[in-house]
């Protein structure tokens, strides 16, 4: 997908003008900071609306009528700060690296959606327990770990959506022998060899013999 394709396929979905305009906003400050801290790959900056926008917008089509997000290892925004400035419900966004946590603050502000946006400088297991109806990470940790630590923020209706690479039918293999629940591989719209898995009701199981 290029960058234009990824644009059309915003646009096809009737996103209003204000929030292409909130995207740029974000993306125009994500590449000044991205001069000062690593924050994308370098090599994806030329095809940002692809590899990074596009890329976190389509979970949302996997997330109907979500009020609560929680996104694991934020980063630079995606997709926690996609599905903000694309949805209406409350983004929590948990980064524990000190530059980040600033930038996705500033970031939130200049989206303008800081009123709804939180941001929690943290590791992941020094948070309070509290529920969410999305649970997201992109590149945060192979699958049965990411499971173990994001449990205690999920009930049986939360819906998770963890884009993977190639190797998302491996991890999916390899988190089964432990985790109960319902899994599914949704093919990427933005990479013919990547994947989204999309899970609901997931418990701990008895592990494989």
């Amino acid at each position: 997908m290029t960058d234009d394709e990824a644009r059309a396929w915003l646009e096809a979905r009737d996103v209003p003008r204000e929030t292409f305009d909130a995207i740029d906003r974000f993306l125009a400050f994500l590449r000044e900071e991205a001069t000062h801290q690593n924050l994308i790959s370098a090599s994806t900056l030329d095809a940002i609306w692809a590899r990074h926008v596009v890329d976190s917008a389509q979970l949302l089509d996997h997330a109907a009528g979500w009020k609560s997000w929680l996104d694991l290892g934020s980063g630079a925004g995606f997709p926690g700060l996609i599905a903000a400035i694309l949805g209406n419900g409350h983004v929590t966004l948990v980064e524990s690296r000190t530059k980040r946590i600033a930038f996705l603050r500033e970031a939130a502000k200049i989206a303008g959606v800081a009123y709804r946006t939180e941001v929690i400088g943290s590791r992941v297991e020094a948070m309070r327990h509290r529920r969410f109806d999305i649970i997201s990470a992109r590149a945060f940790a192979p699958l049965p770990k990411l499971l173990a630590i994001a449990l205690p923020f999920s009930d049986k209706n939360t819906r998770w959506l963890l884009p993977k690479g190639k190797s998302a039918a491996e991890e999916l293999e390899a988190a089964r022998a432990s985790w109960q629940g319902d899994f599914r591989l949704v093919a990427s719209v933005t990479d013919s060899e990547a994947a989204i898995i999309v899970a609901s009701g997931v418990t701990p199981g008895k592990t494989r013999r």
